[in-house]
């Protein structure tokens, strides 16, 4: 992880070296923004394996996840039977519903997949799902295998490497959590988070790292609608850099917060007096050190 500038903790590192040593899914909660997708991207480069990527959102379904039939080649192949004079039906059914015809989409890829071998397969979101289709990956995550009613089981040769995200906008079952290692990906540190900082934007003026990541992480602790991300610190420190900033001040701030908050009561409560608060608190502390 350290190879591909991704800076994990201890907790972290050891539940993903478990997850491929017992080749268990690994579920990741957390906020938005700290980095659960990145681990899948960045084990998908670090293992070379092809990253398959579930992206989840309510109303997902089988057809759309998983497989479906190519339709229009059925219907032309059973017409051209037909034309050539075939009368037996099965020959015809067999025919039809065979690999030829079906449609892999990234469940059944993930269980597929052969060159490179055994994809990282990332189910992305699945707290945006609803629970039929979080029920459905039971079989899935235990197995490694899907059930297709007209060619029967479709299962792994070598089990996919599984990363499922979630933003716990809604609870996941406990049926689907036994079935995984679980891990709760949190904010960084100020030491990690200036760390990430200094590798993602290596642009950025040493004093400003330290400034704009003291001031994120105090951001955190007043009770916003929602905080800050990693991704809007990494945003920040490059909007910064790009406008050649040295250093924080209450001008700077208003003009590139829209990198770092999204909601604009949140703006609004920054810009009213409590951000030039907080910054007074960041240069205080640092000119103490």
């Amino acid at each position: 992880m350290d190879s591909q500038d991704y800076v994990a903790s201890r907790a972290l590192a050891t539940v993903l070296f478990l997850s491929l040593k017992m080749k268990r899914p690994l579920l990741l909660e957390g906020e938005a923004g700290v980095g659960k997708t990145e681990i899948a991207k960045i084990l998908a480069r670090g293992l070379n394996r092809p990253l398959i990527r579930l992206q989840c959102y309510e109303g997902l379904d089988i057809s759309t996840a998983v497989y479906e039939w190519n339709y229009p080649a059925q219907m032309l192949e059973i017409r051209l039977s037909e034309a050539s004079g075939e009368t037996d039906r099965s020959a015809i059914e067999r025919n039809i519903f065979s690999d030829d015809y079906l449609i892999r989409r990234p469940v059944l890829q993930a269980l597929s997949a052969k060159q490179g071998g055994a994809p990282i397969f990332l189910i992305d979101e699945l707290d945006r799902t609803d629970e039929a289709f979080e029920a459905y990956l039971l079989e899935l995550l235990s197995e490694y295998q899907v059930s297709i009613p007209e060619i029967g089981v479709v299962k792994a040769d070598e089990p996919p490497i599984v990363i499922i995200t979630t933003n716990r906008t809604r609870e996941i079952h406990d049926a689907l959590k036994r079935r995984c290692l679980y891990h709760w990906v949190d904010y960084p540190t100020a030491e990690a988070e200036l760390e990430i900082v200094q590798r993602k934007v290596p642009g950025c003026n040493a004093a400003l790292s330290k400034e704009l990541v003291g001031y994120v992480q105090k951001l955190r602790t007043l009770d916003l609608f929602k905080n800050p991300g990693v991704a809007e610190t990494i945003d920040w420190a490059s909007a910064l850099t790009e406008l050649d900033s040295v250093a924080l001040d209450p001008e700077v701030i208003s003009d590139t917060i829209g990198t770092l908050l999204k909601y604009q009561d949140d703006i609004a409560r920054i810009e009213e007096g409590e951000g030039r608060k907080l910054l007074e608190e960041v240069k205080s502390e640092l000119a103490a050190v």
